[in-house]
Formats: C-alpha cells, sequence, structure tokens
C-alpha cells in the first residue's frame, strides 16, 4: 500500500509538471507508471558499482559467445525499427521539416508501437555495461557512456507517454542506422579473425556526431517554422543533444586526436632493440652485476 501511494504521487507530480498524457499508449508496458524505469535506472547504476566491487579481485570473464549472440541481437533490432520507421512515415505522409501529433491517423499509431521499441532497446543496452564490468574493461565505462545510457532510457519513457509520433520519429530513425553500423562492429570485434578488418571504427565516432547534429538541426527546424508540436519539448531535445555533442566531441579527441607523448617516443626504441635473441636492458644488467662481483 506504501508503494501504490507513492507511485500515485509520483505520476501525479510527472502529469502536473508535464500535462496530460497522450491517450493512445496508455496501457502500453511500463508506461503507465514512471516507477519501474526509474528502479530499473537505479539497478543499472548499482549494477555498476557492485559489480567493479565484486570484479576487483577477479579475472575478466571472456563471454565471446554471449556477446555474439547479444551484438547480433542490437542489431536486427535495430534494423527492424529501421525499416519500420521508414515505412511508417511514409504511409503517413511525414512532413520531414516538421510533423504534428495527430494528423497522420494510423499512421501514428504505427509509429510509437516502433517507438515503445526503441525505448525497450534502451534498458537492453543497459547490457552494454554490465559486459563491460564482467570483461574488467574500466576504461570503456566512462562517464559519457553511463550518462548517455541512463538518461535515454528515462527521457524516451517520457517521450513515449507525452510525443509518442510526430517529430519524435527522426532522430530514432537515424539512430537504428547507427546501432546497425555500431552493434554490427562490437560484434564482429569479438572474433579475432575479424580485427583486421575493423579499421573504421573512427567513422563509426564520426558518423555518431553527425548523427547528433542533424538531429539537432531537424529538431530546431520544427521551432523556426512550427505545426502544432510542443516547443517545449524541441527546446528540450535540442539541449540534450548538444550534451551529447560536447562528450562525444570531448571523447572523439581524447581518443584519436592525442598526439603520442615525449616518454612514450623516447621508450619505444627501446623495446625494438634486440641483439643475439636478447633485450639490450638484459646485457646492461648482465654487466652490472658482473662488475660487481669484479668490486668483491
Amino acid at each position: 500500500e506504501t508503494l501504490k501511494a507513492f507511485d500515485q504521487e509520483v505520476n501525479a507530480f510527472v502529469d502536473y509538471m508535464f500535462g496530460p498524457r497522450d491517450a493512445r499508449v496508455r496501457g502500453w508496458f511500463l508506461l503507465d507508471s514512471y516507477l519501474p524505469t526509474f528502479f530499473l535506472t537505479g539497478a543499472y547504476l548499482l549494477c555498476i558499482w557492485l559489480g567493479n566491487k565484486f570484479m576487483k579481485n577477479r579475472p575478466p570473464f571472456s563471454l565471446r559467445p554471449h556477446l555474439i549472440v547479444y551484438n547480433l541481437g542490437i542489431t536486427l533490432l535495430s534494423f527492424y525499427m529501421l525499416i519500420e520507421l521508414i515505412l511508417a512515415t511514409w504511409e503517413g505522409g511525414y512532413n520531414l521539416q516538421c510533423q504534428n501529433l495527430h494528423s497522420a491517423g494510423e499512421a501514428d499509431i504505427r509509429v510509437a508501437k516502433v517507438l515503445w521499441w526503441y525505448y525497450f532497446s534502451k534498458v537492453i543496452e543497459f547490457m552494454d555495461t554490465i559486459f563491460f564490468v564482467l570483461r574488467k574493461k574500466s576504461s570503456q565505462i566512462t562517464f559519457l557512456h553511463v550518462y548517455h545510457h541512463a538518461t535515454m532510457f528515462n527521457i524516451w519513457w517520457c517521450v513515449l507517454n507525452w510525443i509518442p509520433c510526430g517529430q519524435s520519429f527522426f532522430g530514432p530513425t537515424l539512430n537504428s542506422f547507427i546501432h546497425v553500423l555500431m552493434y554490427s562492429y562490437y560484434g564482429l570485434s569479438v572474433i579475432p579473425s575479424m580485427r583486421k578488418y575493423l579499421w573504421w571504427k573512427k567513422y563509426l565516432t564520426q558518423a555518431q556526431l553527425i548523427q547528433f547534429l542533424l538531429t539537432i538541426v531537424h529538431t530546431l527546424s520544427a521551432a523556426v517554422k512550427p505545426c502544432g508540436f510542443p516547443f517545449g519539448c524541441l527546446m528540450f531535445q535540442s539541449s540534450y543533444m548538444a550534451t551529447l555533442v560536447i562528450l562525444f566531441i570531448n571523447f572523439y579527441i581524447k581518443t584519436y586526436r592525442k598526439a603520442p607523448s615525449r616518454t612514450a617516443v623516447k621508450e619505444t626504441p627501446a623495446t625494438t632493440e634486440i641483439k643475439n635473441g636478447f633485450h639490450k636492458d638484459y646485457f646492461a644488467a648482465a654487466n652490472g652485476l658482473q662488475n660487481n662481483k669484479k668490486a668483491q
């Protein structure tokens, strides 16, 4: 009863903040109450913290078969969402510049159903981080990574409840295309024999940045020439995408533009100077040992 009362208070507050929800998605799985989305996000963050503690003194798991199946599954789901969004918006005669929430009839419902899968895919993608934890890939668990995963799941709960179609279609369409490429890359990278063909990671990051910029332009186009889509939602989406652009640019610079340090340059020749099958440091140590013996 306490949880039920708390649930009612939370949802009443959310409704007060954002106004009446879209009646077309009432009763859809996970949408009527915010608490499941909130608790799943909390469980995700808790798993990262506890998982890192659990794995601290343990060897990393390989998980190669699991990763192949997981990445293949996300790739296929992303491909389905991409095709279905293209077909649904084409059927509804969606306006690329600005599309409202109610003029396309059944096509709007079709778009909303695909966007529900897009929202649900965000909780599935929490496994990206869990796999990093189990494989002890701590360098991959950045602020950008966790921020993006945690916020997207919550934002899309709001999108599905208040703006489940119309102008909301564009970002997921682009993102589904990027995810087809991205999860294909991740799946192939697990197979050692395929790694030599994966030279295009840098361009994948560039494509993600272009995706965010295009989404901002598309969102603001509806603000410049309105069609009835909520203005506040347009401003929020543009602002959120701007944070992703900033974080991704920072990631790109650190990952691909970092110049080799002087120390690394100085150390590089030492790793390659081999004489008669032995590293030069071996002879330096041996000579030092011999000299010490002579002195004694």
